[in-house]
């Protein structure tokens, strides 16, 4: 079959290709697009995945949000006017779901952010299916008018992480602590008017290397080492000796390679760190103000989460069967 998957962001990137590889594998045709957005061109290209750039992602207003969505749609029209395919997926890529609903095209769609109110109000009502950790409870689902909905033992980024190797050692120095800046300019981080990681940032500097990941400049801060090109989230948290985030795709990196991770308490919805945390692995979700202190208690120390994450269920296992059973 002929399988389109978009993808929106870094992690999208990062699970499109965990999912498009397999689904390859087993005969299908994959177009995969993706939007100019911090990282997913770099990314795409580090994962040598052949890809098409359709449109771009610009945060500077509502209305350009809303304008540039609405290129990429009429861009994708015209890129499938003659020949649709047969299945989409995506990450709750709103792009995606308008037109294949448009064309009539079976979507499926996963999940873990029930935080991000206006991506589940466009995508979850046109998707076929939902895939989603049962970490999420399906209440979230039906209340945006989830047709069909299939759980998942695991997280999403079992997906990328089981049996990951780096493919670039890092040389930072010792200790090495990653901050990745919070997403300040998504939709559902409207009304955030102070950057609380790289406050914290600064402060970690006296207990070790700092690295700080920029999402939208990439400008010199006093301290922290800010990377000026590219590099890979999943490398850098492997190998760190500590990472804290606002509880996004690199905090669940970190834990499921046995790096304590710090997930700063600022979002409501983070269900899929909560659901790790209590299976063992070593993620702790906390006040901003406890930040400090947790990085002292836990910084270097490694944990063992191989029987752990052997536990979890591989998303993509799903969605090849869903895949199967369309076909």
């Amino acid at each position: 079959m002929k399988i389109w998957y978009d993808a929106c962001t870094g992690k999208h990137v990062r699970y499109g290709a965990a999912i498009t590889e397999r689904l390859r594998q087993k005969g299908h045709e994959i177009i995969f697009t993706l939007r100019k957005h911090p990282d997913t061109i770099s990314l795409a290209k580090h994962l040598n995945l052949k890809f098409n750039v359709v449109g771009e992602y610009d945060p500077s207003s509502k209305f350009m949000r809303l304008y540039k969505g609405l290129l990429r749609q009429v861009e994708f029209c015209k890129m499938f006017k003659d020949e649709p395919p047969n299945v989409a997926i995506s990450h709750g890529s709103v792009d995606l779901c308008r037109v294949a609903f448009g064309l009539g095209v079976p979507i499926i769609s996963t999940y873990d952010t029930p935080h991000a109110d206006a991506v589940s109000r466009l995508t979850i009502p046109l998707s076929d299916v939902v895939v989603v950790s049962k970490a999420v409870p399906e209440n979230y689902l039906r209340t945006y008018g989830a047709k069909r909905i299939t759980t998942f033992d695991g997280v999403d980024e079992v997906a990328w992480m089981r049996n990951f190797k780096p493919k670039v050692t890092c040389d930072f120095g010792r200790p090495l602590i990653i901050v990745r800046q919070i997403e300040s300019r998504a939709a559902y981080a409207e009304g955030l008017t102070t950057d609380i990681t790289e406050k914290i940032a600064a402060e970690l500097t006296s207990l070790g290397k700092v690295v700080f990941l920029a999402r939208y400049d990439r400008k010199s801060r006093g301290g922290l080492i800010v990377p000026k090109v590219f590099i890979d989230s999943a490398n850098l948290a492997s190998q760190a000796d500590l990472v804290i985030s606002a509880g996004g795709t690199i905090a669940r990196e970190a834990a499921l390679a046995g790096t304590p991770s710090i997930v700063i308490k600022i979002f409501d919805g983070m269900h899929v760190n909560e659901y790790l945390a209590n299976k063992g692995f070593p993620i702790f979700i906390v006040n901003p103000e406890e930040a400090i202190n947790y990085a002292e208690k836990y910084l270097g120390r490694r944990f063992d989460i191989s029987s752990l994450i052997n536990s979890l269920e591989d998303p993509v296992n799903i969605i090849e069967s869903i895949i199967e059973k369309i076909s």
